[in-house]
Parts: structure tokens; C-alpha cells; sequence
């Protein structure tokens, strides 16, 4: 078995094997199996993208030697691995419960930063793909973790579990608060598993800090949820900046409801001409659609008003 001593080494042996990473297997073996955990992450990557599960045990035993025998700053290489297995099925639960409590400080200027939250977050949705039978309660204690990144991979996690008892846990962690874009994520999760439910809870979320208002649209928006369109439209008519109103007519759009196009298409026809340019604006994500931009463009021009046409041209 080839022994790269050297990081560029490993790395040029991937790169070589890069168009058939499936007739070169013992290569990427020997890769794994080296002290560099760079070239470790990339061969974790290439391994998920082939999808070669014969690699499945290589994997796992790199994984123990990162804990173990190597040094694996920024937990590069466990990461990589861990987001390998999830990806292959891998079906053992002690590699991921091991991830998914894993915490590594490292030195930063004027302290330590933990490195691992995103490592716990892949974790978690391992422990979801193989219905790890407690995952709920490993997701519950990740949705109480110090670091924002890894109670993000937490919410995405319930989320992609699909399970309903998760709502309830996507609802305490909501009434308890959480940075803006935590919050979206944690909106996001509920409104994919509550469905309308949800609504309710997360439109509540429309007053306070801007932060907060932009992250319930935006998830209302993405919810495709025609019961969203209700409070969309209050939250609008109650913005008292530009910038929010663009938001609360783009989560309108991105609904991609015929009522909530139709309610777009009303104020470039018949509103105050800012509402009717940033109507145009918000339906831009539409501009492939060539019948729907075409009746934007009609009603757009039979208003007469140069300054839509002109917002048309430049959209």
C-alpha cells in the first residue's frame, strides 16, 4: 500500500484519479489511511459523489483514527467523512452519536472557537437517514447547543425527519428565541413539517426587529403556502420602510399562487406607482416564465406610465 508522507502527494493522487474514482479504490484507501486531513476530506468527497459504498468500513476506520492518532484541525477531514457516510446510508450509529457530541476547542486569538458544530450538524442527519431510534432526543439537546451553526443543523435535521413529534420541539425552540438567521432556519423546519399549522406562529414573527421580520417572510414565502398570502398582505400594508415592503411583495411572489401573482399584477396595474415598481421587481423571479412576464410587460404598458416601462427594461 502507497504511503503519502507528503500532503501534495495525496492530493495529486486524487486528482489523477479524479474521472474514475471507482477502477482506483486502493488509492483512495491509501489516501485515507495518511495523516493529512485535507487530502482526507477530499477523498471523502469523491468517494459520496461516486457513491462508493465498498468504501463504506474505510471511511469509518479513518474517522476513528482522526479522533484517535491524527490531528484534524477545523475537523476538516471528520466532516467531510461523516457527510460521506450520511450520504452513502452508512447504518452504524455509534459513528454519528460520537459526531453529534463531539466538541473541539481550538486556539484563536484571545481564546478558543469550537470547531465541531457543523461536524454535529451532519451527524444529526445521519442519525435521521438510518431512524436512529433516540434521535429525538439528540436532536432536542442539539436544539439547545451554545453554537448557532450546529442548532441550525439540528432544525434541519427534524425538519428532514419528517417526524411530527418534532414539531413540538421546532416550537419551544422558536418561543424561546434565537438569532435572525437561526430563527429562519428554525421557521423553515416547522412550516415544512406544521404545513399551515404553522402559520399562525411563525406570521406572529411579522413586527420587532427588521431581522426577524425579513427571516418569517422570507420562510412564509418559501412555504408555497396560499394561507401565508393572508398575513403577507397585512404585514405589507403596515411596513414602514422601502426596504421591507420589497420583502413582504418578493415572499409574496415567491408563494407561486395564481392569487398571490394576481394580487402582484393589481399594483403595477392600479397602485401608487413605488408599489407597481417594486411589484415588477418582486416578480422578476418569474422572468423565465415568458407568458407570465409578458402579461407584466402588457399591463405594465397599457398604465402608460414611462417610469414602470422603464423598470421593466432595466429588470
Amino acid at each position: 500500500m502507497t504511503k503519502f508522507r507528503r500532503l501534495e502527494d495525496a492530493q495529486t493522487a486524487i486528482l489523477q484519479i479524479q474521472a474514475d474514482p471507482g477502477a482506483n479504490l486502493e488509492t483512495l484507501r491509501c489516501v485515507l489511511d495518511s495523516k493529512h486531513p485535507v487530502a482526507i476530506a477530499q477523498a471523502a468527497k469523491l468517494i459520496a459523489s461516486a457513491e462508493l459504498v465498498e468504501l463504506q468500513r474505510d471511511l469509518a476506520e479513518s474517522f476513528d483514527r482522526l479522533f484517535t492518532k491524527s490531528s484534524d484541525p477545523g475537523c476538516i477531514g471528520k466532516q467531510a467523512i461523516a457527510d460521506a457516510l450520511y450520504r452513502l446510508e452508512f447504518d452504524e450509529a455509534e459513528l454519528f452519536l460520537r459526531g453529534i457530541q463531539h466538541v473541539q476547542m481550538e486556539p484563536v486569538w484571545g481564546g478558543q472557537v469550537d470547531s465541531a458544530p457543523k461536524l454535529r450538524g451532519v451527524c444529526a442527519l445521519g442519525l435521521v437517514r438510518m431512524n436512529y431510534p433516540d434521535v429525538l432526543n439528540e436532536l432536542a439537546d442539539l436544539l439547545a447547543d451554545p453554537e448557532p451553526e450546529a442548532r441550525i443543523g439540528a432544525a434541519r435535521a427534524v425538519a428532514y425527519s419528517d417526524r411530527p413529534e418534532g414539531v413540538a420541539l421546532l416550537r419551544l425552540r422558536i418561543r424561546l428565541g434565537d438569532d435572525a438567521a437561526v430563527m429562519a432556519e428554525y421557521f423553515d423546519a416547522l412550516l415544512k413539517l406544521a404545513f399551515d399549522g404553522a402559520i399562525v406562529l411563525v406570521s406572529s414573527f411579522l413586527s420587532g426587529s427588521e431581522a426577524l421580520q425579513e427571516a418569517a417572510a422570507l420562510s412564509l414565502g418559501s412555504s408555497r403556502s396560499i394561507a401565508a398570502l393572508p398575513p403577507l398582505k397585512t404585514w405589507w400594508q403596515q411596513c414602514r420602510t422601502s426596504e421591507l415592503r420589497q420583502t413582504a411583495l418578493l415572499a409574496i411572489a415567491m408563494l407561486r399562487h395564481d392569487q398571490a401573482i394576481d394580487f402582484l399584477v393589481d399594483q403595477i396595474a392600479a397602485g401608487i406607482s413605488r408599489d407597481a415598481k417594486e411589484a415588477i421587481a418582486a416578480l422578476r423571479i418569474y422572468q423565465q416564465d415568458l407568458a407570465l412576464w409578458k402579461r407584466v410587460e402588457q399591463t405594465a404598458a397599457a398604465r402608460g406610465d414611462r417610469s414602470l416601462l422603464e423598470a421593466i427594461r432595466t429588470s
